[in-house]
């Protein structure tokens, strides 16, 4: 169950991580932050990331193999990654619509899969 509930804690993460690293430029785009200052930005960018921080850090504990989890830090580390990946493509297909994926992506995304695979092999 460590296993599950670290990919769970992930994804939840990286929601996080992606608006608090994006989710002002839609603010801008849209005319609400527009005005804001650099400063502005980055406490209302850090005030989002602390709840990636409450996600990420008992994800890696909990799927910590020292801890009783099921992986090692090159896999926790891979499959953030990937993770990370996926959860931008999705939001910023939601939030940024005139961005599309392109046959490169898809590509480079397909391969970040195989290197999941890669890190698991014995």
């Amino acid at each position: 169950m460590n296993g599950l509930y670290t990919i769970i804690l992930l994804i939840l993460s990286n929601v996080f991580m992606t608006l608090a690293w994006y989710g002002h430029l839609k603010l801008q785009q849209s005319g609400v932050s527009s005005n804001w200052p650099l400063i502005g930005i980055i406490v209302f960018s850090w005030a989002i990331a602390f709840f990636e921080y409450c996600c990420q850090v008992p994800a890696n504990r909990l799927g910590f193999i020292d801890n009783g989890g099921p992986f090692n830090l090159i896999q926790l580390k891979v499959i953030q990654e990937c993770i990370s990946l996926a959860v931008f493509c999705v939001i910023v297909n939601i939030l940024f619509q005139g961005t599309h994926l392109h046959w490169n992506h898809i590509l480079a995304f397909l391969l970040i899969i195989c290197a999941v695979y890669l890190v698991f092999m014995k």
